[in-house]
């Protein structure tokens, strides 16, 4: 059975006695950081010269250095930037201070499993994976509780990684949910389908189809509106809290027997074999060097599709109708930071 790691399974002392440097101070840097502080460790945030965000730490309480002279200061150093910006500043900023006995931290395994960064063998090379966004991360920690965590190991010079990677968990919150242990080639092959097939893609992808289809057949667009999007996370909470089983004990008899007989005619083989074929994609390395390219364009192809995206029909509609409904966002992290992006470094 796979074991999962709690907050009496975990002694700190290891972690507590490192200065730890948290690279970027975006949606998951900010709650590291904040709640690292908060458990008692020694964190400083890593920012690029002449960043903003330096009145931001402040203000937070946090002390913020420069990320040359943050990695040269540090023990343990958390890499919490995008994907494609922590390549060059891993190279300009954070490999002449890698000396020997450091830690080299990530929050998502990308950089590592595609080769983009090749840390010294002399360190040891870990990383602790909240299972939510940092406003979470955070909000959970303040109230009590926190979010899941995966750890894995790549490197243990040291010999003490694991023990390292367990105590950054606790102290962030993950212990009171549960830690879970896998590889870095694991966490990030999965991670990347997981974003890719169901939880953004698949399901932007399903709600559009959907919604199309509805006003396509002359329904109005904002009763479609409320049938595809803005049920769905009424639905997803349930199977969030119980799985299928308790999300199909509370819906109508009428839901739970159209759910068994029409979800199977929409997602069917020839879907699973598509999956399988973007897992391919991640696997080979394909997406990576898809996704580097158009970072290296200036996101030219990003922006191109978030500006066509932005257009759809879907979109205008409910516009229209959060803004009559007087729905507003909620707990969305610390006043100091913006909770949205991990860009800000």
């Amino acid at each position: 059975m796979t074991q999962m790691y709690y907050d009496a399974d975990i002694d700190t002392a290891k972690i507590l006695g490192k200065k730890i440097a948290v690279m970027g101070v975006g949606s998951q840097g900010h709650a590291h950081a904040l709640n690292l502080q908060d458990s008692g460790a020694e964190v400083v945030v890593g920012l690029r010269d002449g960043s903003s965000s330096f009145d931001k730490c402040e203000k937070a309480g946090l002390k913020a250095m420069s990320f040359g002279d943050a990695s040269a200061w540090a023990d343990v150093i958390m890499m919490l930037l995008p994907d494609p910006v922590q390549k060059s500043v891993y190279e300009k900023d954070i490999a002449p201070n890698m000396t020997e006995g450091k830690s080299l931290v990530f929050a998502h395994g990308f950089n590592i499993r595609f080769d983009l960064i090749t840390p010294p063998e002399n360190v040891d090379v870990w990383m602790v994976a909240p299972k939510g966004p940092g406003h979470r991360v955070r909000t959970t920690y303040t109230s009590g509780f926190g979010v899941p965590a995966l750890i894995a190991i790549e490197q243990n010079h040291s010999g003490e990684a694991k023990d390292l990677a367990l105590g950054y968990a606790k102290l962030i919150g993950a212990g009171r949910a549960g830690i879970l242990e896998t590889t870095f080639t694991e966490e990030t092959e999965t991670d990347l389908f997981g974003e890719q097939a169901v939880l953004c893609g698949g399901t932007c992808e399903l709600v559009k189809a959907g919604f199309e289809v509805l006003i396509e057949a002359g329904y109005k667009p904002e009763v479609a509106y409320f049938e595809c999007l803005h049920e769905l996370k009424l639905i997803v909470d349930l199977m969030a809290e119980g799985g299928m089983a308790a999300m199909r004990y509370s819906i109508s008899e009428t839901a739970e027997f159209g759910d068994y007989v029409s979800g199977p005619r929409v997602i069917d083989a020839d879907t699973k074999a598509r999956m399988k074929d973007i897992l391919a994609d991640i696997q080979n390395g394909k997406f990576a060097k898809d996704f580097i390219a158009d970072s290296d364009d200036g996101f030219a192809g990003l922006k191109r599709m978030r500006a066509e995206n932005a257009e759809h029909p879907i979109e205008v509609t409910g516009k229209k109708l959060r803004d009559m409904m007087k729905i507003t966002g909620s707990d969305s992290g610390d006043d100091n930071f913006n909770a949205s992006t991990e860009s800000q470094c």
